[in-house]
Protein backbone atom coordinates (compact mmCIF):
# COMPACT_ATOMS: atom_id res chain seq x y z
CA UNK A 1 0.00 0.00 0.00
CA UNK A 2 1.51 3.47 -0.86
CA UNK A 3 -1.31 5.96 0.40
CA UNK A 4 1.49 8.55 2.08
CA UNK A 5 3.72 11.77 0.38
CA UNK A 6 7.38 10.54 0.13
CA UNK A 7 10.36 12.13 -0.85
CA UNK A 8 10.40 15.45 -0.34
CA UNK A 9 8.24 18.03 -2.75
CA UNK A 10 10.86 19.91 -5.08
CA UNK A 11 7.91 22.99 -5.26
CA UNK A 12 8.85 26.38 -3.48
CA UNK A 13 5.11 27.05 -4.20
CA UNK A 14 3.46 24.43 -1.96
CA UNK A 15 0.12 25.27 -2.66
CA UNK A 16 -1.10 22.11 -4.01
CA UNK A 17 0.62 19.90 -1.66
CA UNK A 18 -0.55 21.87 0.98
CA UNK A 19 -4.53 21.85 -0.56
CA UNK A 20 -4.79 17.80 -0.80
CA UNK A 21 -6.94 16.49 1.11
CA UNK A 22 -6.16 15.30 5.00
CA UNK A 23 -4.35 11.34 4.27
CA UNK A 24 -6.60 9.48 6.26
CA UNK A 25 -9.68 10.72 3.59
CA UNK A 26 -7.31 9.25 0.82
CA UNK A 27 -8.75 6.40 -0.83
CA UNK A 28 -5.97 3.18 -0.82
CA UNK A 29 -3.57 3.22 -3.55
CA UNK A 30 -2.39 -0.44 -4.82
CA UNK A 31 1.39 0.44 -5.79
CA UNK A 32 2.84 -2.93 -5.15
CA UNK A 33 3.41 -4.21 -8.97
CA UNK A 34 6.44 -4.59 -10.51
CA UNK A 35 5.23 -2.36 -13.37
CA UNK A 36 4.24 0.74 -10.98
CA UNK A 37 7.94 0.98 -9.01
CA UNK A 38 8.87 4.36 -10.28
CA UNK A 39 12.00 6.10 -8.05
CA UNK A 40 11.13 8.61 -5.52
CA UNK A 41 12.98 11.32 -7.88
CA UNK A 42 11.04 11.40 -10.97
CA UNK A 43 9.41 14.29 -13.26
CA UNK A 44 7.00 12.88 -15.72
CA UNK A 45 7.55 15.03 -18.58
CA UNK A 46 11.60 13.87 -18.61
CA UNK A 47 10.44 10.23 -18.57
CA UNK A 48 8.23 10.84 -22.17
CA UNK A 49 10.44 13.50 -23.62
CA UNK A 50 13.74 12.91 -23.01
CA UNK A 51 13.80 9.17 -22.13
CA UNK A 52 12.64 8.61 -26.36
CA UNK A 53 15.58 10.60 -27.06
CA UNK A 54 17.92 8.43 -25.22
CA UNK A 55 16.12 5.19 -26.51
CA UNK A 56 16.96 6.51 -30.08
CA UNK A 57 13.57 7.44 -31.13
CA UNK A 58 14.15 11.49 -31.94
CA UNK A 59 13.52 11.39 -35.55
CA UNK A 60 10.04 9.18 -35.15
CA UNK A 61 7.32 11.14 -35.74
CA UNK A 62 5.72 12.00 -32.90
CA UNK A 63 2.85 14.68 -33.39
CA UNK A 64 1.15 14.93 -37.02
CA UNK A 65 -1.13 17.82 -38.44
CA UNK A 66 -2.48 18.39 -41.94
CA UNK A 67 0.56 20.92 -41.77
CA UNK A 68 3.12 19.75 -40.24
CA UNK A 69 4.95 16.78 -38.19
CA UNK A 70 6.57 17.08 -35.01
CA UNK A 71 9.28 14.53 -34.75
CA UNK A 72 9.94 13.61 -30.87
CA UNK A 73 13.38 15.40 -31.01
CA UNK A 74 11.67 18.50 -32.29
CA UNK A 75 8.67 18.49 -29.49
CA UNK A 76 11.46 18.04 -26.93
CA UNK A 77 13.02 21.10 -28.34
CA UNK A 78 10.11 23.27 -28.49
CA UNK A 79 9.07 22.18 -24.94
CA UNK A 80 12.54 22.86 -23.66
CA UNK A 81 12.75 26.75 -25.01
CA UNK A 82 9.33 27.01 -23.79
CA UNK A 83 10.70 25.82 -20.24
CA UNK A 84 13.31 28.20 -20.64
CA UNK A 85 10.52 31.12 -21.22
CA UNK A 86 8.44 29.77 -18.61
CA UNK A 87 11.73 30.07 -15.66
CA UNK A 88 13.64 32.58 -17.30
CA UNK A 89 11.48 35.25 -18.70
CA UNK A 90 7.64 34.90 -16.68
CA UNK A 91 9.11 33.69 -13.40
CA UNK A 92 7.94 30.63 -13.05
CA UNK A 93 8.82 29.17 -9.35
CA UNK A 94 8.09 25.44 -8.98
CA UNK A 95 4.88 24.77 -8.16
CA UNK A 96 3.10 27.79 -9.71
CA UNK A 97 -0.01 26.65 -11.63
CA UNK A 98 -0.02 27.74 -15.56
CA UNK A 99 -3.89 27.22 -17.38
CA UNK A 100 -3.33 26.32 -20.51
CA UNK A 101 -6.17 26.95 -23.18
CA UNK A 102 -5.96 25.59 -26.75
CA UNK A 103 -7.78 23.28 -29.02
CA UNK A 104 -5.27 19.99 -29.31
CA UNK A 105 -2.53 20.80 -31.60
CA UNK A 106 1.55 20.45 -30.93
CA UNK A 107 1.53 23.40 -29.47
CA UNK A 108 -0.49 22.90 -26.53
CA UNK A 109 1.33 19.48 -26.05
CA UNK A 110 5.05 21.56 -25.91
CA UNK A 111 3.23 24.04 -23.21
CA UNK A 112 1.99 20.83 -21.46
CA UNK A 113 5.25 19.21 -21.34
CA UNK A 114 7.24 22.51 -20.37
CA UNK A 115 5.14 23.36 -17.36
CA UNK A 116 5.67 19.88 -16.07
CA UNK A 117 9.75 20.10 -16.74
CA UNK A 118 9.81 23.08 -15.09
CA UNK A 119 8.42 22.23 -12.44
CA UNK A 120 4.85 23.58 -12.24
CA UNK A 121 1.35 22.94 -12.33
CA UNK A 122 -0.72 22.03 -15.41
CA UNK A 123 -4.00 23.00 -15.13
CA UNK A 124 -5.45 22.53 -18.72
CA UNK A 125 -8.92 23.58 -20.14
CA UNK A 126 -10.98 23.10 -22.66
CA UNK A 127 -11.21 25.62 -25.56
CA UNK A 128 -15.19 25.74 -25.47
CA UNK A 129 -15.39 27.33 -21.56
CA UNK A 130 -16.55 30.85 -21.27
CA UNK A 131 -15.33 33.84 -19.03
CA UNK A 132 -17.27 32.82 -16.41
CA UNK A 133 -16.26 29.56 -15.76
CA UNK A 134 -12.50 30.03 -16.27
CA UNK A 135 -12.76 32.67 -13.94
CA UNK A 136 -13.49 30.28 -11.10
CA UNK A 137 -10.77 27.66 -12.05
CA UNK A 138 -8.26 30.78 -11.71
CA UNK A 139 -9.62 31.68 -8.49
CA UNK A 140 -9.96 27.75 -7.26
CA UNK A 141 -6.62 26.89 -8.52
CA UNK A 142 -4.70 30.46 -7.53
CA UNK A 143 -3.51 30.79 -11.10
CA UNK A 144 -1.22 33.59 -11.81
CA UNK A 145 -0.14 32.54 -15.24
CA UNK A 146 -1.74 31.39 -18.53
CA UNK A 147 -0.93 30.28 -21.70
CA UNK A 148 -3.60 30.72 -24.53
CA UNK A 149 -4.54 30.16 -28.10
CA UNK A 150 -4.35 33.42 -29.64
CA UNK A 151 -7.42 33.16 -31.45
CA UNK A 152 -8.97 31.42 -27.93
CA UNK A 153 -7.89 35.23 -26.35
CA UNK A 154 -11.18 37.23 -26.25
CA UNK A 155 -12.21 35.13 -23.37
CA UNK A 156 -9.17 34.54 -21.43
CA UNK A 157 -9.20 38.57 -21.35
CA UNK A 158 -12.84 38.21 -20.07
CA UNK A 159 -11.48 35.62 -17.10
CA UNK A 160 -8.62 38.07 -16.56
CA UNK A 161 -11.32 41.04 -15.84
CA UNK A 162 -13.22 38.89 -13.98
CA UNK A 163 -10.52 37.17 -11.56
CA UNK A 164 -7.33 39.30 -11.27
CA UNK A 165 -5.72 37.31 -9.43
CA UNK A 166 -4.41 36.02 -13.60
CA UNK A 167 -1.29 38.23 -13.66
CA UNK A 168 -0.48 37.29 -17.04
CA UNK A 169 -1.30 35.93 -20.33
CA UNK A 170 0.63 34.86 -22.78
CA UNK A 171 -0.39 34.22 -26.11
CA UNK A 172 0.82 31.55 -28.78
CA UNK A 173 0.47 30.85 -32.28
CA UNK A 174 -1.48 26.85 -32.16
CA UNK A 175 -2.50 27.02 -35.46
CA UNK A 176 0.62 26.38 -37.12
CA UNK A 177 0.19 28.61 -39.78
CA UNK A 178 3.94 30.16 -40.65
CA UNK A 179 4.28 33.64 -40.10
CA UNK A 180 1.69 34.29 -37.24
CA UNK A 181 3.18 33.71 -34.22
CA UNK A 182 2.48 34.84 -31.08
CA UNK A 183 4.33 36.53 -28.04
CA UNK A 184 5.01 32.73 -27.10
CA UNK A 185 7.08 31.96 -30.35
CA UNK A 186 8.81 35.72 -29.84
CA UNK A 187 9.86 34.87 -26.44
CA UNK A 188 11.00 31.29 -27.64
CA UNK A 189 13.56 32.81 -29.97
CA UNK A 190 17.13 32.30 -29.19
CA UNK A 191 16.57 30.04 -26.42
CA UNK A 192 18.33 27.05 -25.69
CA UNK A 193 17.02 23.83 -27.03
CA UNK A 194 17.76 21.94 -23.94
CA UNK A 195 16.22 22.34 -20.57
CA UNK A 196 17.17 20.42 -17.38
CA UNK A 197 13.61 18.53 -15.98
CA UNK A 198 13.50 20.06 -12.13
CA UNK A 199 14.20 17.21 -9.90
CA UNK A 200 10.50 16.65 -8.87
CA UNK A 201 9.57 14.13 -6.54
CA UNK A 202 6.99 11.46 -7.72
CA UNK A 203 4.53 12.49 -5.59
CA UNK A 204 4.68 16.08 -6.56
CA UNK A 205 0.96 17.03 -7.84
CA UNK A 206 1.71 17.88 -11.98
CA UNK A 207 -1.57 18.23 -12.87
CA UNK A 208 -4.87 19.98 -11.33
CA UNK A 209 -7.83 18.31 -13.51
CA UNK A 210 -11.03 19.87 -13.41
CA UNK A 211 -14.46 18.67 -13.61
CA UNK A 212 -18.13 19.60 -12.69
CA UNK A 213 -19.42 18.21 -9.80
CA UNK A 214 -23.36 17.35 -9.67
CA UNK A 215 -23.58 21.11 -7.94
CA UNK A 216 -22.14 22.40 -10.89
CA UNK A 217 -19.05 23.83 -8.91
CA UNK A 218 -15.73 22.55 -10.07
CA UNK A 219 -13.76 20.21 -8.40
CA UNK A 220 -9.87 20.45 -9.09
CA UNK A 221 -8.19 16.52 -8.99
CA UNK A 222 -4.77 16.35 -8.47
CA UNK A 223 -2.52 14.39 -9.82
CA UNK A 224 1.24 13.36 -9.19
CA UNK A 225 3.83 12.22 -11.94
CA UNK A 226 3.78 9.19 -10.86
CA UNK A 227 -0.05 8.92 -11.52
CA UNK A 228 0.96 10.21 -15.13
CA UNK A 229 3.14 7.46 -15.71
CA UNK A 230 0.97 5.03 -13.84
CA UNK A 231 -2.40 4.97 -16.24
CA UNK A 232 0.76 4.90 -18.98
CA UNK A 233 1.77 1.58 -17.35
CA UNK A 234 -1.97 -0.18 -16.48
CA UNK A 235 -4.45 -0.60 -19.14
CA UNK A 236 -2.24 0.52 -22.47
CA UNK A 237 -0.22 -2.94 -22.51
CA UNK A 238 -3.34 -4.83 -21.54
CA UNK A 239 -5.83 -3.43 -23.73
CA UNK A 240 -3.89 -1.68 -26.78
CA UNK A 241 -1.01 -3.15 -26.82
CA UNK A 242 1.21 -0.47 -28.28
CA UNK A 243 3.43 -1.00 -31.18
CA UNK A 244 5.62 1.90 -32.57
CA UNK A 245 3.72 1.93 -35.77
CA UNK A 246 0.81 2.77 -34.46
CA UNK A 247 -1.30 6.30 -35.59
CA UNK A 248 -3.56 6.96 -32.30
CA UNK A 249 -6.14 9.82 -33.63
CA UNK A 250 -9.33 10.94 -31.69
CA UNK A 251 -11.93 13.30 -30.29
CA UNK A 252 -11.60 14.17 -26.86
CA UNK A 253 -9.66 17.80 -25.71
CA UNK A 254 -6.22 17.71 -24.15
CA UNK A 255 -8.11 19.13 -21.50
CA UNK A 256 -9.95 15.85 -20.83
CA UNK A 257 -7.88 13.30 -18.89
CA UNK A 258 -9.07 10.72 -21.36
CA UNK A 259 -7.93 12.76 -24.52
CA UNK A 260 -4.13 13.65 -22.38
CA UNK A 261 -4.04 9.46 -22.14
CA UNK A 262 -5.32 8.36 -25.27
CA UNK A 263 -3.69 10.97 -27.75
CA UNK A 264 -0.69 12.08 -25.58
CA UNK A 265 0.90 10.08 -22.91
CA UNK A 266 -0.36 6.29 -24.15
CA UNK A 267 1.34 6.91 -27.86
CA UNK A 268 4.19 8.40 -26.49
CA UNK A 269 5.49 6.28 -23.64
CA UNK A 270 5.75 3.50 -26.70
CA UNK A 271 6.73 5.64 -29.12
CA UNK A 272 3.92 5.50 -31.46
CA UNK A 273 2.38 9.22 -32.71
CA UNK A 274 -0.33 11.14 -32.32
CA UNK A 275 -3.01 12.90 -34.79
CA UNK A 276 -4.13 16.37 -33.69
CA UNK A 277 -7.69 17.39 -35.00
CA UNK A 278 -8.12 20.85 -33.51
CA UNK A 279 -12.18 20.06 -34.65
CA UNK A 280 -12.50 16.55 -34.62
CA UNK A 281 -16.15 15.77 -35.66
CA UNK A 282 -17.46 12.32 -36.80
CA UNK A 283 -16.84 13.81 -40.83
CA UNK A 284 -13.13 15.04 -39.75
CA UNK A 285 -12.19 11.59 -38.05
CA UNK A 286 -13.64 9.55 -40.92
CA UNK A 287 -11.61 11.66 -43.72
CA UNK A 288 -8.79 11.82 -41.37
CA UNK A 289 -8.72 7.88 -40.54
CA UNK A 290 -7.43 6.83 -44.42
CA UNK A 291 -5.38 9.43 -44.66
CA UNK A 292 -3.11 9.60 -42.04
CA UNK A 293 -3.34 5.34 -41.88
CA UNK A 294 -4.33 6.04 -38.14
CA UNK A 295 -4.64 2.55 -36.20
CA UNK A 296 -6.16 3.53 -32.95
CA UNK A 297 -9.48 5.69 -32.46
CA UNK A 298 -10.78 6.96 -29.36
CA UNK A 299 -14.10 8.80 -29.41
CA UNK A 300 -17.25 8.90 -27.59
CA UNK A 301 -20.32 6.26 -28.64
CA UNK A 302 -22.08 8.90 -30.60
CA UNK A 303 -19.48 9.72 -32.84
CA UNK A 304 -18.94 5.69 -33.39
CA UNK A 305 -22.79 6.08 -34.38
CA UNK A 306 -22.54 9.29 -36.71
CA UNK A 307 -19.09 7.64 -38.14
CA UNK A 308 -21.06 4.61 -39.29
CA UNK A 309 -23.78 6.83 -40.83
CA UNK A 310 -21.21 8.50 -42.95
CA UNK A 311 -19.87 5.18 -44.00
CA UNK A 312 -23.12 3.65 -44.77
CA UNK A 313 -24.04 7.13 -46.86
CA UNK A 314 -20.73 6.30 -48.52
CA UNK A 315 -21.32 2.77 -50.34
CA UNK A 316 -20.01 1.17 -52.33
CA UNK A 317 -16.84 1.20 -50.45
CA UNK A 318 -18.48 0.80 -47.70
CA UNK A 319 -16.05 0.31 -43.94
CA UNK A 320 -13.09 0.81 -46.61
CA UNK A 321 -12.12 4.74 -44.75
CA UNK A 322 -11.44 2.42 -41.78
CA UNK A 323 -9.88 -0.37 -42.27
CA UNK A 324 -6.70 1.32 -40.85
CA UNK A 325 -8.20 0.46 -37.27
CA UNK A 326 -6.97 -1.91 -35.25
CA UNK A 327 -8.17 -0.92 -32.09
CA UNK A 328 -11.28 1.70 -30.98
CA UNK A 329 -11.38 2.72 -27.54
CA UNK A 330 -15.03 4.54 -26.38
CA UNK A 331 -15.57 6.28 -23.33
CA UNK A 332 -17.06 9.30 -21.88
CA UNK A 333 -20.28 7.45 -21.35
CA UNK A 334 -21.69 3.93 -21.57
CA UNK A 335 -21.52 2.04 -24.84
CA UNK A 336 -24.79 0.76 -26.01
CA UNK A 337 -24.78 -2.99 -26.96
CA UNK A 338 -26.72 -1.82 -30.60
CA UNK A 339 -23.73 0.55 -31.67
CA UNK A 340 -20.99 -2.18 -30.06
CA UNK A 341 -22.62 -4.82 -32.90
CA UNK A 342 -22.79 -2.53 -35.12
CA UNK A 343 -19.61 -1.61 -35.33
CA UNK A 344 -17.86 -4.93 -35.26
CA UNK A 345 -20.20 -5.89 -37.77
CA UNK A 346 -18.86 -2.76 -40.36
CA UNK A 347 -15.20 -3.25 -39.17
CA UNK A 348 -14.10 -6.25 -37.72
CA UNK A 349 -13.01 -4.58 -34.47
CA UNK A 350 -15.05 -4.91 -31.18
CA UNK A 351 -14.64 -1.53 -29.87
CA UNK A 352 -13.64 -1.10 -26.29
CA UNK A 353 -15.85 0.60 -23.68
CA UNK A 354 -13.36 1.80 -21.37
CA UNK A 355 -15.08 3.25 -17.78
CA UNK A 356 -12.88 6.11 -16.24
CA UNK A 357 -12.70 9.82 -14.91
CA UNK A 358 -10.96 11.84 -13.95
CA UNK A 359 -10.87 11.46 -10.20
CA UNK A 360 -9.10 8.55 -11.06
CA UNK A 361 -6.83 10.04 -14.33
CA UNK A 362 -7.91 7.29 -17.07
CA UNK A 363 -9.77 4.43 -17.96
CA UNK A 364 -9.64 1.55 -14.83
CA UNK A 365 -12.09 -0.88 -16.23
CA UNK A 366 -12.08 -2.37 -19.98
CA UNK A 367 -11.30 -5.08 -21.61
CA UNK A 368 -8.68 -6.60 -24.89
CA UNK A 369 -10.76 -6.65 -27.84
CA UNK A 370 -10.94 -10.15 -28.15
CA UNK A 371 -12.42 -10.13 -24.27
CA UNK A 372 -15.28 -7.52 -25.20
CA UNK A 373 -18.97 -8.29 -24.65
CA UNK A 374 -21.43 -6.10 -26.09
CA UNK A 375 -23.46 -4.85 -23.33
CA UNK A 376 -20.85 -5.21 -20.60
CA UNK A 377 -18.02 -2.13 -19.90
CA UNK A 378 -15.29 -4.66 -18.86
CA UNK A 379 -13.09 -5.88 -15.73
CA UNK A 380 -11.18 -4.21 -13.41
CA UNK A 381 -7.81 -3.66 -15.40
CA UNK A 382 -4.11 -4.86 -13.92
CA UNK A 383 -3.39 -3.26 -10.50
CA UNK A 384 -7.17 -2.04 -9.99
CA UNK A 385 -10.11 -3.91 -8.07
CA UNK A 386 -13.45 -2.78 -7.70
CA UNK A 387 -17.08 -4.24 -6.55
CA UNK A 388 -20.87 -3.84 -6.41
CA UNK A 389 -21.61 -1.67 -2.78
CA UNK A 390 -24.68 -0.53 -1.26
CA UNK A 391 -25.09 2.69 0.34
CA UNK A 392 -23.74 0.97 3.55
CA UNK A 393 -20.45 -0.03 1.97
CA UNK A 394 -21.84 -3.52 2.00
CA UNK A 395 -20.77 -5.20 -0.88
CA UNK A 396 -23.57 -7.17 -3.09
CA UNK A 397 -24.01 -10.59 -5.41
CA UNK A 398 -23.28 -10.58 -8.77
CA UNK A 399 -26.15 -9.32 -10.66
CA UNK A 400 -27.33 -6.97 -8.24
CA UNK A 401 -27.46 -3.57 -9.12
CA UNK A 402 -25.25 -1.07 -6.12
CA UNK A 403 -23.17 1.26 -6.45
CA UNK A 404 -19.58 1.07 -8.33
CA UNK A 405 -16.52 1.32 -6.18
CA UNK A 406 -13.05 1.29 -7.11
CA UNK A 407 -9.59 1.45 -5.84
CA UNK A 408 -5.76 0.86 -7.71
CA UNK A 409 -2.80 2.66 -8.37
CA UNK A 410 -4.36 6.10 -8.74
CA UNK A 411 -7.19 7.60 -6.91
CA UNK A 412 -8.93 10.97 -5.73
CA UNK A 413 -7.14 13.60 -3.99
CA UNK A 414 -9.80 16.81 -4.74
CA UNK A 415 -8.27 20.31 -4.27
CA UNK A 416 -9.46 21.81 -1.04
CA UNK A 417 -12.93 20.27 -1.54
CA UNK A 418 -15.03 19.08 1.41
CA UNK A 419 -16.70 16.55 -1.48
CA UNK A 420 -13.88 14.21 -0.72
CA UNK A 421 -15.43 12.32 1.47
CA UNK A 422 -18.31 11.78 -0.92
CA UNK A 423 -15.91 10.33 -3.56
CA UNK A 424 -14.01 8.53 -1.40
CA UNK A 425 -15.27 6.35 1.71
CA UNK A 426 -13.28 3.46 3.82
CA UNK A 427 -10.43 3.52 1.20
CA UNK A 428 -12.51 3.04 -2.10
CA UNK A 429 -13.35 5.43 -4.73
CA UNK A 430 -16.89 5.88 -5.43
CA UNK A 431 -17.37 6.49 -9.28
CA UNK A 432 -21.00 8.06 -9.18
CA UNK A 433 -22.02 5.24 -11.55
CA UNK A 434 -24.51 2.57 -10.87
CA UNK A 435 -23.26 -0.57 -11.91
CA UNK A 436 -23.76 -4.31 -11.31
CA UNK A 437 -21.10 -7.12 -11.49
CA UNK A 438 -21.99 -10.89 -13.42
CA UNK A 439 -20.87 -13.97 -12.54
CA UNK A 440 -17.55 -13.87 -14.72
CA UNK A 441 -16.23 -10.55 -13.14
CA UNK A 442 -17.80 -8.02 -16.00
CA UNK A 443 -19.26 -5.40 -15.13
CA UNK A 444 -22.85 -3.33 -16.27
CA UNK A 445 -23.99 0.21 -16.04
CA UNK A 446 -26.84 0.83 -15.14
CA UNK A 447 -27.27 4.57 -14.94
CA UNK A 448 -25.82 7.76 -13.06
CA UNK A 449 -26.06 7.46 -9.41
CA UNK A 450 -26.20 11.65 -9.39
CA UNK A 451 -27.57 14.63 -11.64
CA UNK A 452 -24.55 14.32 -13.75
CA UNK A 453 -25.76 14.46 -17.53
CA UNK A 454 -23.17 12.57 -19.88
CA UNK A 455 -24.08 13.90 -23.51
CA UNK A 456 -21.63 12.82 -26.44
CA UNK A 457 -18.77 12.14 -24.13
CA UNK A 458 -19.42 15.25 -22.42
CA UNK A 459 -19.77 15.96 -18.52
CA UNK A 460 -22.87 18.57 -17.77
CA UNK A 461 -24.03 19.19 -14.39
CA UNK A 462 -27.65 19.99 -14.64
CA UNK A 463 -27.81 22.57 -11.40
CA UNK A 464 -24.95 24.67 -13.44
CA UNK A 465 -27.14 24.86 -16.81
CA UNK A 466 -30.16 25.50 -14.06
CA UNK A 467 -28.50 28.15 -12.77
CA UNK A 468 -28.00 29.66 -16.14
CA UNK A 469 -31.18 29.45 -17.12
CA UNK A 470 -32.59 31.38 -13.47
CA UNK A 471 -30.58 34.54 -14.73
CA UNK A 472 -32.97 35.08 -18.06
CA UNK A 473 -36.12 37.52 -17.01
CA UNK A 474 -38.68 35.41 -18.49
CA UNK A 475 -37.53 32.44 -15.90
CA UNK A 476 -39.32 31.96 -12.99
CA UNK A 477 -38.11 28.24 -11.56
CA UNK A 478 -36.67 25.27 -14.47
CA UNK A 479 -35.43 22.10 -13.85
CA UNK A 480 -32.57 20.19 -15.95
CA UNK A 481 -32.70 16.38 -17.02
CA UNK A 482 -30.74 14.33 -19.09
CA UNK A 483 -32.98 12.34 -21.32
CA UNK A 484 -32.17 9.49 -23.88
CA UNK A 485 -31.19 10.62 -27.11
CA UNK A 486 -30.62 8.06 -30.21
CA UNK A 487 -27.98 10.60 -31.57
CA UNK A 488 -25.58 11.97 -28.51
CA UNK A 489 -26.91 8.98 -26.10
CA UNK A 490 -28.10 11.37 -23.45
CA UNK A 491 -29.53 15.23 -24.25
CA UNK A 492 -29.82 18.05 -21.59
CA UNK A 493 -33.80 18.96 -21.52
CA UNK A 494 -34.76 21.66 -19.29
CA UNK A 495 -38.22 22.28 -17.68
CA UNK A 496 -39.06 25.47 -17.42
CA UNK A 497 -41.84 27.51 -15.64
CA UNK A 498 -42.45 31.00 -17.12
CA UNK A 499 -42.50 34.18 -15.61
CA UNK A 500 -46.41 36.48 -16.47
CA UNK A 501 -45.47 38.07 -19.33
CA UNK A 502 -43.72 35.25 -21.39
CA UNK A 503 -45.11 33.38 -23.74
CA UNK A 504 -44.61 29.51 -24.43
CA UNK A 505 -43.07 30.11 -28.09
CA UNK A 506 -40.52 28.71 -30.48
CA UNK A 507 -38.76 32.01 -30.36
CA UNK A 508 -38.55 32.19 -27.02
CA UNK A 509 -37.37 28.63 -26.59
CA UNK A 510 -34.64 29.91 -29.33
CA UNK A 511 -33.67 32.77 -27.27
CA UNK A 512 -33.51 30.53 -24.12
CA UNK A 513 -31.04 28.45 -25.49
CA UNK A 514 -28.68 31.23 -27.23
CA UNK A 515 -28.85 32.59 -23.61
CA UNK A 516 -26.91 29.73 -22.29
CA UNK A 517 -24.26 28.83 -25.17
CA UNK A 518 -23.30 32.73 -24.87
CA UNK A 519 -22.67 32.39 -20.69
CA UNK A 520 -21.53 28.78 -20.56
CA UNK A 521 -19.84 26.28 -22.80
CA UNK A 522 -22.18 25.79 -25.24
CA UNK A 523 -22.57 21.89 -25.45
CA UNK A 524 -23.78 22.56 -22.09
CA UNK A 525 -27.22 24.03 -23.61
CA UNK A 526 -30.97 22.40 -23.30
CA UNK A 527 -31.48 20.97 -26.82
CA UNK A 528 -34.97 20.50 -25.58
CA UNK A 529 -36.87 23.15 -23.55
CA UNK A 530 -40.27 22.28 -22.58
CA UNK A 531 -42.41 25.14 -20.97
CA UNK A 532 -44.89 23.73 -18.17
CA UNK A 533 -46.88 25.44 -15.50
CA UNK A 534 -45.71 23.50 -12.13
CA UNK A 535 -42.44 21.40 -11.52
CA UNK A 536 -42.84 18.56 -9.41
CA UNK A 537 -41.82 18.74 -5.66
CA UNK A 538 -41.88 17.16 -2.46
CA UNK A 539 -43.66 18.59 0.71
CA UNK A 540 -40.36 20.37 1.26
CA UNK A 541 -40.07 21.87 -1.53
CA UNK A 542 -37.34 19.97 -2.87
CA UNK A 543 -37.60 19.73 -6.98
CA UNK A 544 -38.51 15.54 -7.75
CA UNK A 545 -36.10 15.67 -11.25
CA UNK A 546 -37.08 11.73 -11.51
CA UNK A 547 -40.46 12.14 -12.03
CA UNK A 548 -39.26 14.39 -14.81
CA UNK A 549 -37.10 12.09 -16.25
CA UNK A 550 -40.06 9.44 -15.96
CA UNK A 551 -41.80 12.03 -18.40
CA UNK A 552 -43.09 10.42 -21.30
Amino acid sequence: MGNLLGSYTAHTDTFARDNLPPQDLWPTFLLDRPEFQYPDRMNCAAELLDKPIEKGWGNRPCLRTRRETWSYAHLKAQTDRIAHVLVDELGLKPGNRVLLRSANNPMMVACWFAVAKAGGVVVATMPLLRAKELAVIIEKAEINLALCDERLIEEMEGAKEAAPRLERICAFNGSGEPGTGAELEDLMRGKPAHFDALDTSADDVVLIAFTSGTTGKPKGTMHFHRDVMVICDATPPHVLRIQAKDVFIGSPPLAFTFGLGGLVLFPMRFGASTVLLEKATPPALLEAIPEFGATTLFTAPTAYRAIMTAVEEAAPHRGDALKSLRNCVSAGETLPKATFDAWKQMTGIACIDGLGSTEMLHIFIAAPPEKMRGGATGYPMPGYEAKIVDDDMNDLPPGEVGRLAVRGPTGCRYLADDRQTVYVRQGWNLTGDAYSMDEDGYFHFAARADDMIISAGYNIAGPEVEDCLLEHAGVAECAVVGVPSEDRGTIVKAYIVLRSGYEAEPALTEEMQNFVKNRIAPFKYPREIEFVDVLPKTETGKIQRFKLRETP
